[in-house]
């Protein structure tokens, strides 16, 4: 899965990063390193919670892959 983060920056400075892909994945940060940083673990904890969920209604083994790029 690849997701996009899409940035803006405010008009008092702050950044905002949002994953629109993935309902509630918005946040604040003081430079745009720190929103997007935020914004990639906010989005890893909201994966985790729906890999949890859909391991809990299935009896079958669920196979999860992460990749990451530097």
């Amino acid at each position: 899965m690849k997701f996009q983060i899409d940035l803006e920056c405010e008009a008092d400075g702050r950044w905002i990063a949002e994953i629109a892909s993935l309902p509630g994945v918005m946040v604040y940060g003081k430079t745009k390193q720190e929103a997007v940083a935020k914004v990639k673990a906010l989005a890893l904890r909201v994966l985790a919670d729906e890999v949890e969920k859909q391991t809990r209604r299935s009896t079958r083994p669920l196979d999860v892959s992460i990749a990451c790029s530097h």
